[in-house]
């Protein structure tokens, strides 16, 4: 058993290993598979998902709901589908909070080798992603998490068809990188026990932000936890992963303003990441990715503003041949990245509608910058 009030563990080798598009032949021996899936009014999803998680190639051997301040059946449906239910006491942290309470019960009791999974309550998981995660994570010590890739589940209309396009474009991204990714996402990840227990005593240490000062794995001040949480591994030296064999579907957002919330959360959240760790050795993708995200946001409203000045002031619009070939290039781009979706996706993309997401999405990272620099009230 862990002691919990043992001295911050030696911080691991930083990851330098090849991210590999395959699966280790064979895992290396490991203890108890316990996941946990928080959950917050999911009574409509949550027997699927705990179903889909008990069905897995490789069964774990506990699935624990984490019941959030449920007001509807979720608790009961979850212990229906076979489910253990833990729920949560005066949290006020959301997701954060209620994962932190779980975990606080369970790793003084775990072993070095124990495995712990967190998995959304609106995903299901493939049928080997555990069994593949699994395998990834043991086979290199210096990786601290295992994440997936995600398909967009069914529903949302063109919300929900915009949605599923970007995913299989992320999904393709980092499957072209071999696994390599900037963020171990929410929808399902795998730790060892050892590797949790490890970032809870560098908060206590100093060592990575406490968030409201007490500690626990997850950092109850950010609006984005899995981001923060990604940054806390790579601080402290580990490698993060999310091989093309670890799929899943979530859901999707089913309106424009769902959507804009959701992401609004997203880009603040990833900015204040980054102010919260500095510029280091870590975070200078990151800072980098939101420089890239920024001068994107004002090209484009540069170039609206272009659109409606030459209609204003002369009339009309010259089309330049320069012009036309680059809406040429981006229109390939949108053919070929959308490609495993199918023949009828691709001709469909041919006609670049998915600017409308595209244009969409820089108003809504413009006013997450504007939030952050006026250090505007965050919502959940």
């Amino acid at each position: 058993m862990f002691d919990t009030t043992a001295i911050l563990r030696p911080v691991p080798l930083t990851y330098r290993g090849k991210a590999r598009s395959k699966r280790p032949p064979d895992a290396a021996p490991h203890g108890r598979v316990t996941i946990l899936v928080p959950a917050h009014n999911e009574a409509d999803g949550i027997y699927v998902t705990v179903q889909g998680l008990l069905s897995q190639s490789q069964r774990p051997d506990q699935v624990i709901v984490v019941a959030d301040n449920c007001t509807d059946d979720t608790a009961e449906i979850a212990r229906t589908a076979g489910a253990t239910v833990m729920e949560s006491v005066g949290n006020r942290h959301k997701k954060a909070g209620a994962l932190n309470q779980a975990l606080a019960r369970l790793l003084p009791d775990t072993a070095p080798d124990d495995l712990i999974m967190v998995v959304d309550a609106d995903s299901v998981l493939d049928f080997d992603f555990l069994r593949n995660a699994t395998a990834w994570l043991m086979s290199d010590p210096s990786l601290g998490a295992i994440g997936g890739l995600f398909r967009g589940g069914p529903g949302g209309g063109f919300v929900g068809h915009l949605q599923r396009n970007e995913y299989e474009r992320y999904r393709r991204d980092v499957h072209r990188l071999r696994g390599k990714c900037l963020v171990v996402t929410g929808t399902a990840a795998l730790f060892r026990a050892s590797t949790l227990l490890s970032v809870s005593r560098a908060r206590l240490a100093g060592v990575l932000p406490a968030g409201n000062g007490i500690g626990g794995v997850y950092d109850t001040s950010v609006l984005t936890e899995d981001n923060e949480l990604t940054f806390a591994l790579k601080t402290l030296g580990y490698g993060v992963l999310s091989p093309s064999d670890c799929t899943l579907t979530t859901e999707v957002m089913t309106s424009w303003g769902d959507l804009w919330r959701q992401r609004e959360r997203w880009k603040r959240g990833a900015v204040e990441n980054c102010i919260q760790y500095g510029f280091t050795r870590v975070t200078w993708r990151y800072w980098g990715r939101q420089f890239v995200t920024m001068l994107g946001v004002l090209i484009t409203f540069a170039y609206l503003g272009s659109i409606v000045f030459s209609l204003a002031f002369y009339g009309g619009l010259h089309v330049k041949l320069f012009w036309l070939g680059v809406t040429g290039i981006f229109m390939i781009e949108r053919v070929v990245t959308v490609r495993y979706r199918g023949w009828r996706q691709m001709l469909i993309s041919a006609s670049m509608y998915e600017l409308v997401l595209d244009y969409f999405l820089q108003f809504v990272h413009a006013k997450a910058y504007a939030m952050s620099l006026l250090r505007r009230e965050r919502k959940w």
